[in-house]
């Protein structure tokens, strides 16, 4: 088996510290990677490797999407694409791995998570499909284990991700406003970057909130809406 990791420079540190500790403890030979964006080229977004101590803290593949590409939002859901999937996929071109399954984990309480297209993308659930599995099973594994994530769910993925529902961006505005810095400037550089259909400035978030008005607390901070992690993007997904 051969593991890989994208880093988009929006993690939590505590997410690539857990990445790391992963990879050590149970010797995964795990690859990092990060998208590689060629600029003014008509070439589609590549990798390149990292490690723990040199993957991203400051957006900076993300920047580079963005700059490209345009700021992504629920009308242009490209970050996934060129963040996550883009450079996993070139890398395994890159390794000759075109005839392999790959592998995602979402478990059988998940399972209108899985894409549309797994077979034709060969891609395997077995946590739904070879050894079905709940979320309370996951957390009953993981408490027996020397080490856990040690991070709340509404800070997984990227910290400030647009599909967060209202109430978790009113908790990290709460609790840390600078997570909201990075999306701040992408606004205020990018806001025209990429093709907008009416010529408009692009922001963010839902209801064409900006992260000024997420820190603002111009938004409803009302029921959270979400199920869990699932309104966040899924590595395979279709966008």
């Amino acid at each position: 088996m051969r593991f890989v990791f994208a880093n988009t420079g929006q993690e939590h540190e505590k997410t690539l510290e857990f990445v790391d500790r992963l990879d050590k403890h149970f010797r995964l030979n795990l690859v990092w990677v990060e998208a590689d964006v060629h600029h003014g080229k008509r070439v589609g977004t590549g990798f390149k490797i990292v490690d723990f101590k040199s993957a991203s803290r400051r957006g900076e593949p993300y920047e580079h999407v963005i700059k490209k590409y345009g700021i992504p939002n629920k009308a242009y859901p490209h970050c996934n694409r060129e963040l996550k999937l883009a450079p996993i996929n070139k890398w395994v071109e890159s390794e000759g791995l075109s005839d392999r399954l790959m592998a995602v984990g979402i478990r059988a309480d998940e399972v209108d998570r899985m894409s549309v297209q797994a077979e034709q993308n060969k891609i395997v659930y077995p946590l739904i499909s070879w050894f079905p599995t709940m979320k309370y099973e996951v957390m009953a594994w993981w408490s027996k284990q020397p080490f856990d994530l040690d991070l709340p769910e509404r800070l997984g993925n990227c910290t400030w991700c647009w599909k967060k529902s209202w109430k978790k961006h009113a908790e990290n505005v709460r609790e840390d406003a600078n997570i909201y810095e990075f999306p701040r400037r992408m606004e205020n550089l990018y806001g025209l970057a990429g093709h907008n259909v009416d010529g408009t400035k692009r922001v963010f978030f839902r209801g064409n909130k900006s992260a000024e008005d997420i820190l603002g607390g111009n938004f409803d901070g009302g029921s959270d809406e979400s199920n869990g992690c699932s309104e966040q993007c899924d590595i395979f997904a279709e966008n």
